[in-house]
């Protein structure tokens, strides 16, 4: 059973920075693609970055290029997202999520089949 379990989220001020780690276990992390989410509150969930299998590819949503960036290490079966620049509109819940199959970097969230519990960020003004 795949289990992805968030941390490093929190509280900081406009302009400052966090890194998210999402830790994956139940079958071999680094044949899968991986990608990042984020619902604030009243909205719906939504796309911030992918990757695939072996880091060489990613993709961003338009809001957060230049500013997140999504990776991996698949010898700690651990996923990244270094968020510089912080903006009070990035304040959300960010998920990891995994498809049950794909190599591959997907910005659908119709391509994952699995989730973590989630981690809180807020940015004050």
């Amino acid at each position: 059973q795949v289990q992805l379990v968030e941390s490093g989220g929190g509280l900081v001020q406009a302009g400052g920075s966090l890194r998210l780690s999402c830790v994956a276990s139940g079958r071999i992390f680094s044949r899968y693609g991986m990608g990042w989410f984020r619902q604030a509150p009243g909205k719906e969930r939504e796309f911030v970055a992918a990757i695939n299998w072996s880091g060489s590819h990613t993709d961003y949503v338009d809001s957060v290029k230049g500013r997140f960036t999504i990776s991996r290490d698949n010898a700690k079966n651990t996923l990244y997202l270094q968020m510089n620049s912080l903006k009070p509109e990035d304040t959300a819940v960010y998920y990891c999520a995994a498809p049950d199959s794909g190599s591959s970097y997907y910005s659908s969230e119709r391509s994952y089949d699995y989730w973590g519990q989630g981690t809180q960020v807020t940015v004050s003004s």
